[in-house]
């Protein structure tokens, strides 16, 4: 699963600050970052490769996982760990309405069928307790996302799986280092799914994914899928694809990932700060923060809170030269793509008035007070004048 933030800024030239400073996170490690491209080009080896393969490793023990395989993007990884469980036309996939499109993407391209399960009002995460209703003799798969760095509900929704025999892989393509009962994201499930898409906690300077299982089988399965289904050059053991991780990318993130925890730190930081400055200002009664899953620890790749009047409060930020985002602003279910699936509006009214009313914040770790001041001073100016209008 993916968020497009790339070119949010282009139409917004009275901007104080962007929504995402990766100018700031770059200029903190050029030296680093460069030694590592420097490293790559003189090595002349591009695809594959040692810088790949001690990712995979640093990966695979960072999120506490036995193996770890690199792709092309988050989208390929969902899409790999499907075609990995060989899930196909007929199967029934369970997976929430309120995500990017990749999560029920991959689910679509292998003649599957997503099958939609409200969200939890608190969280945005899949509501698990209308999870056991979704499930059928075609249910084939699981996928559950840990939506803005948040984790879902995992005991609950692995006990299920369990129980009806069916594979749950983490959509944790916004949420690398995130926990759950202690352990990482990525090792609950049979596989894991991650982005490096360059607006995530951890960003390449471009497109790059990676699947983490603990499972040899499965692991073996997907190196074999990523590389057009061969196991060695020129034989091929089943029908793959090309999606394979440049050594470029794999460089850089392994220089990324050793920064990777303090930067998490600092975005808790800076969700708490925001917490501070929301309840100085008297706005909790107005706005819900984030709120964080019962087990759960939270990475924030988005500060996304619940506002009254959100399309006007956005216009209003806009116009003070206040960033913002909506993620996501009309829910899988009710999207043209899905039309097939003959869902309707009210069929998953959760989904549908996250989809109304949540807010993505500006939230980075190099993000200063005096932005999080005039963010909050701004929404609350919005309030203010409501009041006054009425």
């Amino acid at each position: 699963m993916q968020t497009n933030v790339a070119k949010i800024d282009s139409s917004i030239s009275a901007q104080l600050f962007p929504f995402v400073d990766l100018q700031a996170q770059y200029r903190a490690i050029k030296a680093e970052v460069d030694a590592a491209i420097k490293r790559v080009m003189d090595s002349e080896q591009f695809i594959l490769g040692p810088e790949v393969e001690s990712l995979e490793n640093d990966i695979a023990q960072y999120c506490e996982s036995r193996f770890a395989i690199a792709c092309a993007s988050g989208s390929d990884a969902l899409l790999l760990a499907l075609m990995a469980l060989e899930v196909g036309p007929g199967d029934e996939v369970v997976t929430t309405p309120f995500s990017f499109v990749a999560t029920a993407g991959a689910i679509a391209r292998l003649k599957a069928r997503p099958v939609f399960v409200d969200i939890d009002r608190s969280t945005y995460n899949l509501d698990s307790a209308q999870l056991q209703s979704a499930i059928t003799s075609k249910t084939r798969a699981i996928i559950p996302v840990h939506l803005f760095g948040n984790p879902a509900d995992m005991d609950t929704i692995v006990e299920i799986a369990n129980s009806a025999s069916v594979p749950v892989i983490e959509d944790a393509a916004q949420a690398i280092g995130a926990t759950y009962a202690g352990r990482r994201v990525g090792s609950l499930g049979v596989c894991g799914c991650f982005s490096f898409f360059p607006s995530k906690n951890l960003g390449a300077a471009g497109d790059g994914g990676m699947l983490t299982t603990n499972q040899e089988k499965l692991a073996d399965r997907l190196r074999m899928l990523h590389n057009h289904g061969s196991r060695t050059r020129y034989e091929y053991e089943l029908i793959g694809m090309n999606s394979r991780l440049d050594a470029l990318q794999a460089a850089i993130l392994r220089v990324k990932l050793q920064h990777l925890d303090g930067w998490a730190a600092g975005r808790k930081h800076k969700a708490e700060r925001y917490a501070e400055l929301f309840h100085h200002h008297g706005l909790q009664d107005l706005v819900q923060l984030p709120r964080v899953t019962a087990k759960g620890t939270h990475v924030y790749h988005q500060y996304a809170i619940r506002a009254r009047h959100r399309d006007q409060l956005r216009a209003f930020l806009r116009d003070r030269g206040v960033p913002s985002e909506i993620y996501y602003p009309l829910p899988l279910h009710l999207q043209r793509a899905f039309n097939y699936l003959e869902y309707k509006r009210g069929d998953l009214p959760q989904s549908e008035a996250a989809s109304r009313e949540v807010l993505a914040l500006p939230i980075f770790p190099e993000m200063t007070g005096d932005q999080q001041a005039r963010v909050v001073e701004s929404v609350a100016m919005f309030y203010q004048g409501e009041n006054r209008r009425r």
